[in-house]
């Protein structure tokens, strides 16, 4: 089962993670979600049990503890939704720029000043 682990002190390591859940079984892996940029922890990680009757009982007895003066919340992980590609940018319709000028570079003559 897939572990969900937030509102993790930016101290904790991957190591402290898998830790925190030896104590109820076999973890398969722990790992703190680490910024791209920064390289510093995002405050949330995912640890993974091949039990899931000791994954239940980790979550239910870890849930709401308190890790370095923080209240960390664990729950069963959800799948990563598909996000797809949204183009980015300013949003809106992308046929047509805030200047009233169609994609093809001619006049839009529903915009009128």
């Amino acid at each position: 089962m897939n572990i969900h682990v937030s509102n993790l002190s930016f101290n904790v390591t991957d190591e402290d993670l898998k830790e925190f859940f030896t104590e109820y079984g076999e973890v398969s892996s722990a790992k703190v979600i680490m910024d791209k940029f920064t390289g510093k922890s995002r405050g949330f990680g995912f640890v993974e049990m091949p039990d899931d009757e000791a994954a239940k009982k980790a979550i239910s007895e870890l849930d709401n503890g308190v890790v370095e003066g923080r209240t960390i919340r664990v729950s069963e992980a959800r799948p990563r939704e598909d996000r797809g590609n949204s183009g980015g940018g300013f949003g809106g319709n992308r046929n047509n720029n805030r200047n009233g000028f169609a994609k093809s570079g001619g006049y839009n003559n529903n915009n009128r000043y």
